[in-house]
């Protein structure tokens, strides 16, 4: 994808920043995401209903697509139904504060994160993962690996054990009595936060062909610096067959979670066209090679 000449990038941020704070932002063309497109004597959707406060029931498809199925109890179904704030709601960081840029997202997830500067990008991916396997209490598939490679598995926290660290020697040490509230959920990952980053959650995720996303893949490019995001919601043109897709993150320092809008169309729209991608996946903070796609 060749980069746009700057004056083109000034009036996209102006477009997109005005958009954001609009409830009267419509869905976009299927080819080029850059205007209404609607049936004779039908009028086009709205991209947003601003009454729903749940991330499906916020955003409709774009124009004749329609969400890919999923299984009512599978990882897609519960991040389409992440809680989300209202419309407008800004991006809070770990300590009250708000993010400067509010150009980069168009609704933020109603969940707490901590007073901590702990939960950035890949530990969003992670708690999601992890906070999905908890509802459905699959215990015993929840584990992470430490940058060092040392594995934590929450059968082991629930037992009341808890990670001792000495350098790079790491130790299960029993400090506890045995329990499973969501409080000692939400240690176990702030634990993991600490200690685990996108490096070492990129060596665990296996490689996907980029056309054969599914929700719940991550785009993530291990190191430091690094970064990564999920994909929380899919659709599908009935008529073109084109895949579309959208993306959440946290990132640096501890941030609430963020849905993003495609940083290539003007608005603030959050629908990424799988088949537009060609070398690379630009979205707002981050730039990515089109062979970052990988699967829990």
């Amino acid at each position: 994808m060749r980069k746009r000449p700057m004056y083109f990038q000034l009036l996209t941020s102006f477009l997109v920043l005005q958009s954001l704070f609009s409830c009267t932002v419509e869905t976009v063309n299927h080819n080029t995401f850059s205007e209404i497109k609607s049936s004779p004597g039908k009028k086009a959707k709205s991209l947003k209903d601003t009454t729903s406060f749940t991330l499906a029931g916020r955003f409709n498809t774009p124009l004749h697509a329609i969400r890919t199925e999923v299984d009512s109890s599978s990882f897609g179904t519960y991040l389409r139904n992440l809680p989300l704030k209202k419309e407008g709601a800004q991006v809070k960081y770990y300590d009250g504060d708000f993010k400067y840029n509010a150009s980069v997202y168009c609704a933020v997830v109603d969940l707490p994160i901590g007073q901590k500067d702990l939960h950035q990008c890949a530990d969003a991916v992670m708690r999601f993962r992890a906070e999905y396997l908890w509802e459905q209490k699959r215990y015993d598939e929840i584990h992470f690996n430490f940058t060092n490679g040392f594995r934590v598995d929450y059968t082991q926290w629930m037992k009341g054990k808890r990670i001792r660290v000495s350098g790079n020697k790491v130790e299960w040490v029993q400090r506890a009595q045995a329990s499973n509230t969501y409080h000692d959920f939400w240690e176990y990952m702030e634990c993991i936060f600490t200690y685990a980053g996108t490096l070492s959650l990129s060596r665990e995720l296996n490689p996907i062909p980029l056309n054969e996303m599914q929700i719940g893949d991550v785009i993530i490019k291990g190191g430091s610096p690094g970064h990564a995001v999920l994909v929380v919601d899919m659709a599908q043109d009935t008529l073109t067959q084109k895949h579309y897709f959208m993306l959440a993150q946290s990132y640096m320092p501890a941030q609430e979670t963020q849905i993003l809008v495609n940083p290539n169309i003007p608005g603030a729209n959050p629908w990424y066209c799988l088949e537009d991608i060609e070398d690379k996946i630009y979205t707002p903070e981050w730039t990515f090679a089109r062979e970052s796609l990988m699967r829990f």
